[in-house]
């Protein structure tokens, strides 16, 4: 039978569609927000109450206001994750305006890139204000046309000689925009998802329910960046408007050392974190050498924000139970920034569960045919959950728009009350991913009994001999190979003079002995996938492009290699 769609259909707690009312609601209780590492700025742990951040916030509001901040106004926040930071975006939110985050430079070595990147973000979005650490406002000189600058640290001095009583709340307004997303991608030519204040509560009353958080029991722990979706909604807008305790890091503290995460989250006895698949990576290696832990109180580890790989969360879940960790805690969900944040749960406490299919029969007849542990060709996908509440999911033939029956490979689509609204000044753009009133997602999957698996991205798909082989299964080969640094591989299809697509492989290295990394890497591959590549370069490391969250940017990483603007190892 034809799967139509797929629903969440059990209700939350309802509550008010503006975010100035929840925090408001969220600020008259006892849970508190606690900073460590960097975060705390110099200091070991700075831990305050949700309603005094609220009040400092109000007070930085006031100031805001003063300056010209008007309720549907868009404000630009960039730094490092601080108290001052977070106290700016409530603020910004406060005054009913929209919080337009911009990355932080990925690496030194890429300042000029990180310059260019953030004025055209910073002019694409129309903002009103620039709010700006005191460190990297020394890098972003004034130019014409440009809003005015307010440093973080004039804003907050400004703010205590004003004080909370002179705010001015604004009305509420559902429909005004309270985030301005800018997606990962090309940086000449951003996209702004817009994200209305009711489709912000939409997805926390999602994210609450399907994780069945509760002040007063709840402990979120985090170190993901205040300008990813997942760190600003997820990990600190859903506490902050909800009244949970928030346990916040930076995100180079994790970088610097990943067992800090550990550490948190036994300390203060997190129950609930998140971060993409590499961090548990990184987590289980910790795991495996640090002791007098407690990570009994854990219960949802939600993976997302790049593709699970089931080999990774066993490791970790193996690593994990010397420390009391509940197997049943590991969360993989799916979810987008054109949906505010998430889009599937699964189950609390069901844990890991896959989808064994064969890969020949995915690639060639674009079917999940499932298949025995002992299948020679089997590849494992992880189930991501079902539709959150009040969203919907469906897979559809791209071209004819026709709705998959269960297993059927296509298109995911989403609608719902947390979809977007669109592309801010991009008709031709919000035109273009809706279809009869569904989002499409551009990533390929299936469902099973109503649960979702992600195959890839469309765009990523490599066509090879008639088959569609996911660069996914090359690169989760290749990361295994010795020599080839994990997390660091990129594969691509290249059409060569007569139309033929080939496969490449680009793999950072530290290793002098090339030509040994590149026959094991070719072996690797020809495992994984039945295919040799037709070409293994190796780069030095740092060289592969990733986006401002740690995506590994493939089409822009193929433009390098065919222009040989690759840096070679």
């Amino acid at each position: 039978m034809t799967n139509l769609a797929a629903t969440s259909s059990v209700s939350p707690t309802n509550s008010s569609s503006s975010l100035i009312a929840r925090i408001e609601a969220a600020a008259s209780g006892d849970a508190s927000i606690t900073f460590v590492g960097s975060a705390a700025q110099g200091r070991d742990v700075d831990s305050v109450l949700w309603k005094e951040l609220h009040s400092d916030a109000q007070a930085m509001a006031a100031v805001m206001q003063t300056r010209g901040v008007y309720a549907g106004a868009h404000v630009a926040v960039l730094g490092p994750t601080t108290r001052q930071l977070v106290t700016a975006i409530q603020a910004t939110w406060l005054c009913g305006a929209a919080a337009v985050m911009l990355p932080l430079p990925m690496r030194l070595a890429s300042i000029d890139e990180f310059v260019n990147a953030t004025r055209v973000r910073i002019h694409a979005s129309d903002a009103v204000l620039l709010l700006i650490d005191d460190q990297l406002a020394d890098f972003l000189d004034e130019e014409p046309g440009d809003p005015p600058v307010l440093r973080l640290q004039q804003l907050a001095n400004a703010a205590e000689s004003l004080s909370a009583v002179h705010y001015n709340r604004p009305d509420d307004d559902p429909e005004a925009l309270a985030i301005l997303q800018y997606t990962s991608g090309s940086t000449s030519d951003p996209k702004g998802v817009m994200l209305p204040h009711r489709c912000v509560a939409a997805n926390i009353d999602a994210i609450v329910h399907g994780g069945e958080i509760h002040a007063g029991d709840d402990v979120t722990v985090s170190w993901l960046p205040l300008y990813h979706d997942m760190g600003l909604i997820g990990l600190l807008a859903m506490p902050m408007c909800t009244g949970v305790d928030l346990v916040l890091s930076a995100p180079q503290d994790f970088l610097a050392g990943p067992s800090k995460w550990m550490e948190w989250m036994s300390q203060f006895g997190g129950t609930i974190t998140a971060g993409p698949n590499f961090s548990y990576a990184l987590a289980a290696r910790s795991l495996k050498r640090l002791e007098n832990l407690d990570l009994s109180s854990w219960r949802v580890a939600l993976n997302g924000a790049e593709p699970v790989d089931p080999a990774t969360m066993r490791l970790f879940i193996e690593a994990g139970a010397r420390h009391g960790l509940n197997p049943g805690a590991v969360f993989p969900a799916f979810g987008m920034a054109e949906a505010t944040l998430g889009v599937t749960f699964p189950r609390v406490g069901a844990g890991l569960n896959v989808d064994r299919v064969d890969r020949r029969v995915l690639e060639t007849d674009h079917y999940a045919a499932p298949v025995t542990v002992e299948h020679a060709d089997g590849r494992e996908l992880a189930k991501l959950g079902r539709a959150m509440f009040n969203l919907e999911i469906r897979i559809v033939d791209r071209a004819s728009g026709t709705v998959m029956a269960d297993r059927e490979v296509g298109e995911l689509e989403v609608r719902g009350d947390s979809v977007t609204t669109g592309y801010y000044k991009r008709p031709d753009a919000t035109a273009a991913v809706f279809h009869d009133g569904w989002l499409r997602t551009g990533d390929l999957g299936y469902l099973v009994d109503g649960e979702l698996v992600i195959c890839g991205r469309i765009k990523d798909v490599i066509i090879l001999g008639g088959r569609n082989v996911y660069p996914q299964d090359v690169e989760r080969a290749v990361n295994d190979v010795d020599g080839v640094r994990p997390g660091n591989v990129i594969a691509f299809g290249t059409q060569g003079n007569r139309g033929k697509e080939s496969l490449v492989v680009v793999a950072e290295t530290k290793e002098l002995e090339l030509e040994a990394v590149r026959d094991a890497i070719k072996s690797a591959v020809y495992g994984a996938v039945g295919l040799p590549p037709e070409a293994v370069v190796l780069v030095t490391p740092g060289t592969l492009p990733k986006t401002s969250s740690g995506k590994l940017q493939r089409s822009l990483c193929k433009s390098r290699y065919l222009e040989e603007l690759l840096s070679l190892a």
